[in-house]
């Protein structure tokens, strides 16, 4: 096939993947370069924290060759979440959780993998006998790194990929292949002098431009991170319960973004109040959150972070519901509900958790209730 028909076939593949709803498509080469040192160095610096699938992918990551090989073209698409406005205001109505705009509705990869598998359908068509592998955030690649190249954005200073006229608000998904194609141009970085994703950072994870310190991340604290979340990043934590959208609420170039019309991404419900989520049932949960991403760190992860923003709502009628939660199976929730007592009251409330907590074995919950108790005493 010569340089002629590939151009008009990738034309073709490009209005196919707007079709089904991919608003991006660019071409990246399969050579990562710097961006696989900086992987290297990051992980050195052991700023992936608890993601050991990070490091377990380390090689694949900075050589595609390793998850599919022979690849020479790495097909990258965009698909648009943003669905609602959001702003800063969010953190003073301290009652009502705040979840992450990504995850307001259907889990994307359940919305995003059957159109990336009728991509490759189509693909495997035009090109008979070629070898492909999809990915929607799930495999050893670099994504945004991959999706710089492929001319789709360049990697802002709070490490998400931002695009002119577009923002950040989307998700990427690729298509590894052994067939040639042309590749795009890269993206140019236009963040400037701007800081304002570094300087609204509750938990000053991005600890310079483009380095992103996943461990004190809040994304990361209430999302990737399954035990106990460090006491120095809670009250920062605020009333989020799954994931944090600062760093991108106050990107200028966001201002540019456009809502999308898919249903999938709709919000299903106005808001979550934080005391009516702290008394959720597993069956609940499951109902609640079918086909969500949130149903990812299951009921106690939710529970867990639930609890530490009811420690930072100041509302005093929370008390009560938070004793009853103290005879949680989790360890993982009476563990943060001790916090948030420790938050919401005073040393009178001492006796009662320790009453309640009489026969405590778990350690994780035996540390807070000393932690409590030295603060109130």
């Amino acid at each position: 096939m010569n340089s002629v028909e590939n151009k008009k076939k990738l034309a073709d593949l490009k209005s196919f993947a707007e079709s089904l709803g991919f608003d991006g498509f660019g071409v990246a080469r399969p050579q990562l370069g710097a961006a696989g040192e900086k992987l290297g160095e990051w992980l050195d610096a052991g700023y992936d924290g608890e993601m050991a699938y990070i490091r377990r992918g380390e090689e694949k990551r900075k050589n595609p060759d390793l998850v599919l090989e022979g690849v020479q073209s790495i097909l990258c698409f965009r698909t648009n979440y943003y669905t609602m406005e959001k702003d800063m205001s969010y953190v003073e109505h301290r009652d009502i959780a705040d979840i992450s705009i990504y995850a307001l509705n259907k889990d994307y990869h359940d919305t995003i993998t059957p159109r990336l598998r009728k991509m490759e359908e189509k693909f495997q068509k035009e090109f008979q006998g070629c070898r492909t592998r999809i990915y929607v955030d799930t495999g050893p690649i670099l994504e945004k790194p991959l999706a710089q190249q492929a001319g789709l954005g360049w990697i802002g200073k709070h490490t998400n990929l931002l695009t002119q006229g577009a923002g950040s608000w989307y998700f990427l998904s690729e298509i590894l292949t052994d067939v040639a194609f042309p590749h795009s141009q890269p993206a140019d970085d236009h963040c400037g002098t701007c800081k304002s994703c570094i300087d609204i950072c509750p938990t000053t994870a991005i600890i310079a431009p483009y380095v992103l310190d996943s461990k004190r991340c809040i994304s990361y604290l209430t999302i990737e991170l399954k035990g106990v979340i460090p006491v120095e990043f809670r009250k920062a934590i605020g009333n989020r319960i799954y994931g944090c959208d600062d760093c991108q609420i106050v990107c200028p170039w966001n201002s540019y973004a456009v809502k999308t019309a898919e249903p999938d991404f709709q919000r299903k419900q106005d808001a979550f109040n934080l005391i009516d989520l702290i008394q959720i049932s597993g069956e609940t949960f499951s109902k609640m959150f079918k086909g969500s991403p949130i149903k990812r760190i299951k009921r106690r992860g939710l529970l867990r972070n639930v609890a530490v923003a009811l420690g930072n709502s100041g509302n005093r009628q929370a008390i009560p519901v938070l004793v009853k939660a103290l005879d949680d199976e989790e360890p993982l929730i009476r563990a943060h509900v001790v916090w948030a007592l420790g938050e919401l009251s005073g040393p009178e409330m001492l006796p009662t958790i320790r009453q309640k907590l009489r026969d405590e074995k778990e350690e994780i919950v035996l540390n807070e209730v000393e932690g409590v108790t030295v603060r109130l005493s």
